[in-house]
């Protein structure tokens, strides 16, 4: 069911700006990638609202050229050293 609405999405974003669908497809390793960086995001952070900020974040990198694994690193490493403790992230 989430695949079919993704793929749907999708297709509705690459109509609108132009772009063939499957320019904008998400393989399944990139789908779990970001789902665990979003599950990170959220808890590392202690605010849930800063999963799909970080994934769009990601998305602007990755435009620029940065591999997703390069990209997934560099969160992970970031909530290895505690980049943000949950109660600076409430502030």
């Amino acid at each position: 069911m989430t695949a079919n609405w993704l793929q749907e999405i999708t297709r509705a974003v690459a109509s609108t700006v132009g772009q063939a669908p499957d320019t904008l497809t998400l393989s399944p390793k990139d789908v779990r990638t970001l789902l665990d960086l979003a599950r990170i995001a959220a808890h590392t952070s202690g605010d849930r609202t800063n999963a799909p900020l970080l994934c769009y974040v990601l998305g602007i990198a990755h435009r620029g050229g940065a591999s997703l694994d390069t990209l997934s690193a560099a969160v992970r490493e970031a909530a290895d050293r505690g980049a943000v403790a949950p109660a600076q992230a409430k502030e």
